[in-house]
């Protein structure tokens, strides 16, 4: 539970931040961060993280007023050390204020406190698709931050805003800096870390702000951001759902409703969607009975095929890939063994639907594991599309340039492609050539092209099976 004296602080700077929305909207301190999210039915919200007490003004075709306020101004409070994976009461967080505005259909101009924001487009054909982004910071694995090259993503958003894409597809894991930097490494001396804003901005907002200029974006939730992890700062900078005081991850007695959220869908034009869905609280061990989250995911699979049902093509988009392998390397004998898809969404979409996904999807895009990697079905699967290859430290056990006989990432899938790059930081685009095709690059940190991939309906072949 939230301390009482940091409640009744949060209800002062509430009132506070209240009456001063209400002030004049004369000369304002630029916001840390403003960008657009695209939310239900690809509606566009503006947002604004500003260290401000106050909300900037946003204008739109010529209107000005003041944004509302999304979360009140304050540090992230901490939420015990039995309910957070890295408690570090002595970590910065410097106080902030969340804001947003809906943006209403047909606007042409719209920009916070002078800063230009990026619309949609009706027909989306330019996406840029990343993920795994932050900086690792946790345990005993402690990524170089300060080095450009150990922790590129500042470069590859950069080279990723350049290819001027409609529209950004995250598919999750933005908050990496948990634990502080051990004294003797000097790769990542200085960083902040813990949950606060401090961490979430080195992570996310100061090295992604070129490409959360250059378009809009569609937020998939990873486990990072779970609330016993970074959920705090997801509710209050990303989310794209309505944000609730009482589900928004401080309070642990919360967290059943807090980790969760209904699936939504973006329309791309052209008799096409996103479903984007949150798995961001599955086990990949899978669940024991009488498990929670059985029914939640169950709950979510009903939702994504209603969605589904709205248009021929679907492409859906989450964190933890359902049909990609992944490998781990004995440290002893050093044999690569595969694995497949997460075994808690597989347990629980797999008694819904042997396909896992429902019939009208055609493509997952996932994130999770460290690495690029595409594979195709012979069987009625989508293609899988794997982009966790953005910033986070890379998985570097390679995989094999075809899947061993008899060896499947998901239940009953038959594998007819399949391409990997293993240990190289970048992005991906798809641009559409057709109402149910796609041109896929895979691109370095510089954007340079490192494969290519075509995508009819559900199936994909790359150039390149490694690059």
């Amino acid at each position: 539970m939230i301390p009482p004296h940091l409640r009744s602080r949060a209800g002062a700077l509430a009132a506070t931040v209240l009456l001063a929305g209400c002030a004049g909207l004369g000369a304002q301190r630029p916001p840390a961060a403003a960008f657009v999210v695209l939310g239900e039915d690809g509606a566009p919200i503006a947002r604004a993280i500003t260290t401000a007490p106050a909300c900037p003004s946003i204008t739109i075709d010529g209107r000005t007023l003041a944004m509302a306020v999304r979360a009140p101004f304050g540090a992230i409070p901490l939420r015990g050390k039995g309910h957070s994976a890295g408690f570090h009461p002595e970590a910065v967080s410097t106080p902030v204020l969340s804001c947003e505005t809906a943006i209403p259909a047909g606007s042409t101009h719209v920009d916070v406190a002078g800063q230009a924001l990026p619309l949609p487009q009706a027909d989306i054909k330019r996406i840029v698709v990343i993920g795994d982004t932050g900086c690792r910071l946790k345990g005993r694995e402690y990524q170089d931050c300060n080095d450009p090259e150990a922790y590129p993503f500042a470069r590859v958003a950069a080279s990723a805003a350049a290819w001027k894409p409609d529209l950004v597809v995250h598919v999750g894991d933005y908050h990496y800096r948990e634990d502080p930097c051990p004294a003797n490494r000097a790769g990542c001396a200085g960083s902040p870390y813990g949950y606060g804003w401090d961490a979430w901005n080195a992570d996310f907002f100061a090295p992604g702000r070129a490409l959360l200029a250059a378009a809009p974006w569609v937020l998939a939730r990873g486990n990072h951001e779970t609330c016993a992890r970074g959920g705090q700062g997801w509710w209050r900078f990303l989310d794209p759902h309505r944000y609730d005081p009482a589900a928004n991850c401080d309070d642990p007695a919360a967290d059943e409703r807090a980790d969760y959220t209904d699936p939504y869908a973006v329309p791309l034009g052209e008799g096409s969607q996103l479903i984007v869905f949150d798995s961001a609280n599955t086990d990949w061990h899978g669940f024991k009975p009488g498990d929670v989250r059985i029914a939640r995911y169950a709950d979510t699979w009903r939702k994504v095929d209603r969605l589904a049902q709205r248009q021929p093509y679907n492409i859906a988009v989450d964190h933890h890939p359902l049909y990609a392998f992944g490998a781990n390397r004995d440290a002893r004998t050093g044999a690569v063994t595969l694995f497949g898809g997460d075994a808690g969404l597989t347990q629980v979409f797999g008694a819904l639907d042997a396909r896992l996904l429902p019939a009208s999807v055609a493509v997952l895009l996932s994130g999770h594991v460290h690495l690029w990697e595409q594979t195709s079905f012979a069987s009625d699967h989508p293609t899988q599309f794997v982009a966790g290859f953005a910033g986070t430290a890379e998985d570097i056990v390679p995989l094999p340039r075809t899947a061993p006989a008899g060896q499947s990432p998901a239940p009953g899938a038959a594998i007819e492609a399949m391409s990997s790059w293993i240990d190289g930081f970048g992005f991906m685009t798809m641009e559409r050539t057709g109402p149910d095709t796609w041109h896929v690059v895979v691109h370095d940190r510089d954007g340079k092209a490192r494969n290519t991939c075509t995508v009819k309906g559900r199936h994909s072949t790359c150039a390149v099976p490694q690059v």
